[in-house]
């Protein structure tokens, strides 16, 4: 990644997208021929959002970690399962292939039920969710953004997710194993971007 002090963008900048794509440009790719930008941040922060926004700035798809992550319990699991899946296949010049989790069974989809995506990836590919910036991961990245929001307002944002019902049992355990993540691997430290993302309307 850069070896430059982290910088810091709000959102609410409306070129917020091309001065992070900027970023990404400059920087070296590091997974094979592709540039990785990973959106690593906190639940609520609206890493999703962002992510969608980015991608389509870019042209290039995104992997979303909600589809990695091996269960409720999964967040320390997954960074093996990126690297795998997702990286080391760049690396060599393939295309990732990883399998989806499902959530409603508690177990990874079947094969005759879709259990496997895969995306297309020329040149840029964007990945979301927390654990994207898990130490073992940070080779193959070429720009690590962690995205951040006051607490309150990644509480608001939870409460109107659509699937707030199905995650509200969880989220206290999610919380403590996102406290856990960030204090073994610390990923805002190394980021090379913040993005303030406090504004409500952002996500």
């Amino acid at each position: 990644m850069p070896d430059n002090p982290t910088r810091s963008i709000s959102t609410r900048s409306a070129d917020w997208r091309d001065r992070t794509a900027d970023l990404l440009r400059h920087a070296p790719a590091r997974a094979g021929r592709c540039r990785v930008l990973a959106l690593e941040g906190r639940s609520g922060a609206g890493k999703t959002a962002l992510a969608e926004a980015l991608a389509a700035r870019l042209r290039c798809p995104v992997v979303h970690m909600d589809d990695l992550y091996p269960g409720w319990e999964g967040l320390e699991a997954v960074a093996p399962l990126v690297r795998k899946w997702v990286l080391e296949p760049l690396a060599e010049g393939r295309d990732p292939r990883w399998r989806r989790w499902d959530w409603e069974n508690g177990d990874w989809a079947p094969d005759d039920a879709g259990g496997w995506d895969s995306a297309e990836v020329a040149d840029t590919l964007v990945i979301e969710g927390c654990g994207c910036g898990a130490e073992e991961l940070r080779e193959f990245l070429s720009l690590l953004v962690w995205v951040e929001a006051p607490e309150d307002v990644r509480h608001q944002r939870l409460n109107a997710r659509w699937d707030a019902d199905l995650y509200a049992p969880f989220r206290e355990m999610w919380a403590a194993q996102e406290e856990s993540f960030a204090a073994r691997h610390d990923p805002r430290k190394h980021a090379d971007l913040v993005l303030d993302n406090s504004d409500e309307t952002t996500a």
